[in-house]
């Protein structure tokens, strides 16, 4: 366990460091990227990355993913739309969107706890059927009309010069923060993650809490999904799409092994922090989207050597 708290905290230490020096070198680059419009514009880009993420990277630590959070976005934000645009009351409207991240959560759970599909193949299929029934529930437009007032309040408003979905992302953070350092629940994630046959043997109950996390995975992409809609100002099946992969290189790149047994929703965090700044920046320079998804790619490859060096380095 010392040598997985070692490999982390290094871990952290060199992705904060990234970080910093990404910042300063965006800074003298872009004049504009330290205004106050341009980090809440990121913060607010990041904020579904971080919700989702802190989950996702406690489904990781357990060496299980989830491709599917991207669809029940979609989905999820879909539901809310058409409930509210249907006259039903915004926090219940908003209840039922999550309430299908949750659904689906509870799905991928058994179908990799209890009927044994690969976590890959499970949650693949389910990204299909979530991303078709987005499209089947609004036959493919983006649902903006009759939505009644307050639709994009917890997207769009602010509480004194902070928005709330930044306030709703730190809150998630600080309570996966908890639930990983602070708790048996997050003991036995990383006891699970390191070996699996070992951490059932010794009474875990391995497979409750893998269903467990997928559950949770589900219900932040479901919250995501109400706050991207809300954000939007509509319920649009297109969002969504490559959110899945946003979510894993934050995640690796904060130091997660994608074999599990070691990780920190923190480092996740500052991982996604780096992909957010990293895309402004190259957006202020007018570099393409195109090259953005390359760098991405290759963001993502080096965290794998990058964990792999630091393994190797504390062996």
């Amino acid at each position: 366990m010392s040598k997985s708290i070692s490999k982390s905290t290094l871990t952290q230490l060199i992705t904060l460091s990234i970080l910093i020096v990404l910042v300063v070198v965006l800074s003298i680059l872009a004049p504009e990227f330290l205004t106050y419009n341009n980090m809440m514009n990121v913060l607010r880009q990041v904020t579904f990355v971080i919700i989702t993420g802190s989950a996702a990277t406690m489904l990781m630590i357990t060496g299980h993913m989830d491709l599917s959070v991207g669809s029940l976005l979609a989905l999820s934000g879909v539901v809310f739309a058409v409930c509210a645009m249907n006259d039903i009351p915004l926090f219940l409207a908003g209840l039922l969107g999550v309430g299908v991240g949750f659904a689906f959560g509870v799905l991928n759970g058994i179908l990799v706890t209890k009927l044994k599909v690969t976590h890959v193949i499970a949650t693949l299929g389910s990204m299909y059927v979530a991303r078709g029934l987005s499209y089947i529930v609004t036959d493919g437009k983006s649902i903006n009309a009759g939505l009644p007032r307050g639709f994009d309040s917890i997207g769009r408003k602010m509480i004194g010069t902070i928005p709330i979905a930044v306030i709703i992302a730190v809150l998630v953070l600080l309570i996966f923060f908890f639930l990983e350092s602070k708790t048996v629940f997050g003991k036995y994630a990383f006891a699970i993650g390191g070996n699996k046959n070992a951490a059932t043997l010794s009474g875990i109950k391995s497979n409750r809490l893998v269903l467990s996390i997928y559950t949770l995975v589900g219900t932040m992409a479901g919250l995501s999904g109400v706050i991207m809609a809300s954000r939007l100002g509509a319920g649009d099946p297109n969002v969504g799409n490559g959110f899945e992969f946003d979510c894993i290189v934050a995640i690796v790149l904060g130091g997660t092994s994608v074999a599990g047994g070691s990780g920190s929703v923190i480092g996740m965090a500052i991982g996604a922090l780096i992909v957010g700044f990293l895309s402004n920046g190259l957006n202020l320079l007018g570099v393409g989207t195109f090259y953005q998804t390359v760098f991405k790619g290759v963001i993502l490859v080096g965290a794998v050597l990058l964990d792999s060096l630091i393994k190797k380095k504390l062996k």
